[in-house]
């Protein structure tokens, strides 16, 4: 073995056997933006054994203040194949594997059973619920964080600790983004590079276990916070799935939220157009047998029909997040 591993390796929390135990490894990187890149570094440099990284978009400049993976060289390219190239630079040994989609309902048990552990980096409420159902369901361990402006956090969810959804059972009214709130590149990369130390603590099974624990780091005031989740009940009764739009049946009741001047088309034809206002006000009635399916851009404002929806005795929702 070269020595490019050998400072980690004295570690006596690593050693040879932690190395090989890192090298055997198998982990699914869901978003390849402002966090994925210091977690691709991190983990590629640390050799782990298979990286996939799954992301739909591609490198655009307002990404470069943030996500070193990146040069001006790769604008307009796939970001997946171009973090794909960037790492396979770095360290030749490790399998990586560019997946240029996005993350969905019909993808995430293919995704996370070929994986031993999942990192959420994609900056997507949908995203992270279906993850986390997918990983609680197949019992492996996610990592999923968030940084937005001048805060962010890092969790290790699943994997024999309580879901997401135990922890944040309801989404915000609102999803801030990048764009509209802003980021410094810094703070992304603190939690993106705490991401990937998480990750790589589960797999070394470093102790105390960072399962069950959310770290968070407020970085106007550089104060380090935290607790632990891991007696939270999972959510009662049944939770609002995420569905993709193949599985929208024609007996389904379709709501589109979005505006006509927001979408003007709607990939499931037959869709209604009503707002969240309207929905949560009762201006619209359904009957009670169907499913009603409620599609966003980002699910936020599904998850609020649907609440307003329940809140008014229909129990048989169901949500699609557009994407981007």
């Amino acid at each position: 073995m070269s020595d490019r591993y050998s400072r980690q390796i004295v570690l006596p929390e690593v050693g040879a056997e932690g190395q090989a135990r890192l090298a055997a490894a198998s982990v699914l990187v869901i978003g390849a933006g402002g966090l994925g890149c210091p977690v691709l570094q991190y983990l590629c440099a640390a050799g782990v054994g298979r990286i996939s990284i799954v992301d739909p978009d591609r490198v655009e400049e307002s990404n470069l203040h943030r996500q070193p993976l990146y040069r001006m060289s790769d604008l307009g390219h796939e970001k997946a194949r171009a973090a794909q190239a960037a790492l396979r630079q770095m360290n030749p040994a490790p399998r990586i594997d560019a997946i240029v989609e996005r993350l969905t309902p019909a993808n995430a048990a293919r995704l996370v059973a070929e994986a031993d552990l999942a990192i959420d980096a994609a900056d997507s409420f949908a995203a992270t619920y279906v993850l986390s159902d997918e990983c609680r369901r197949a019992r492996k361990p996610l990592v999923s964080a968030s940084a937005l402006g001048l805060a962010g956090y890092v969790g290790a969810f699943c994997g024999g600790a309580p879901s997401y959804r135990a922890v944040f059972p309801e989404m915000p009214r609102q999803a801030g983004s990048c764009a509209e709130a802003g980021v410094l590149g810094t703070a992304v990369g603190v939690i993106g590079s705490l991401q990937a130390h998480m990750a790589l603590a589960l797999l070394l099974g470093l102790e105390p276990p960072v399962l069950g624990r959310i770290v968070t780091i407020d970085f106007r005031t550089l104060r380090i916070g935290g607790f632990s989740f891991a007696g939270a009940p999972e959510p009662a009764g049944t939770a609002i799935p995420f569905i993709s739009t193949s599985d929208v049946s024609s007996a389904d009741i379709v709501i589109d939220l979005r505006s006509l001047e927001e979408a003007p088309f709607s990939p499931i034809g037959a869709a209604l157009r009503i707002g969240v206002d309207q929905v949560e006000r009762g201006e619209a009635q359904f009957p009670a047998g169907p499913r009603v399916v409620l599609c966003c851009r980002t699910g936020v404002r599904a998850w609020r029909a649907a609440r307003a929806l329940q809140r008014q005795g229909h129990s048989n929702v169901a949500l699609v997040a557009f994407g981007a």
